[in-house]
């Protein structure tokens, strides 16, 4: 059965974003990100997919770019879809193993309310930031912590986290 699961970065205090840019740069996290993803189906929403155009140039290579977007949004290199549930659907069509939710804040909340979520992989910023979008609070009772390491990086640290639907 085809797990799906969120992959995200959040400070603290929760903190995934502002003004629909990262408030940090970890290029570890990138590459724990890029690891993660690769070869995977990525689900997002319409501003998350616009902030990783901005930074990149194109959408995210070597993986499917779903967006979720309520409006006829379209771009090459990426499928629109007009609900989360559609997503999934869509990304469950290339059978992979994994399907990534990539975020934002709205795609992250929905898919954790609704129990879509098997597995989280959280990278946790240890220092707290200004921001406007953010991770929800976990409710620690559905959740089960089954990894964690240290980041190599030092400014900010991180601790690299998997968890996993009790």
């Amino acid at each position: 059965m085809v797990s799906v699961s969120i992959i995200v970065a959040a400070s603290e205090n929760n903190v995934i974003g502002r003004g629909n840019e990262l408030v940090w740069h970890i290029p570890e996290d990138f590459r724990y990100f890029k690891e993660k993803t690769s070869g995977k189906p990525c689900i997002m929403g319409r501003k998350t997919f616009q902030s990783i155009l901005d930074q990149l140039g194109k959408p995210l290579p070597k993986r499917t770019n779903i967006v979720v977007t309520r409006s006829d949004y379209a771009h090459d290199g990426a499928i629109s879809c007009h609900s989360l549930d559609a997503a999934i659907n869509q990304a469950k069509s290339e059978q992979p193993d994994e399907i990534m939710i990539c975020g934002g804040q709205q795609i992250y909340k929905q898919a954790l309310v609704d129990g879509l979520v098997d597995k989280i992989y959280l990278t946790r910023v240890l220092e707290t930031y200004e921001g406007d979008a953010f991770f929800p609070e976990l409710d620690e009772s559905l959740w089960n912590k089954t990894e964690e390491r240290k980041s190599q990086t030092t400014s900010p640290p991180c601790l690299f986290q998997v968890f996993e639907k009790t």
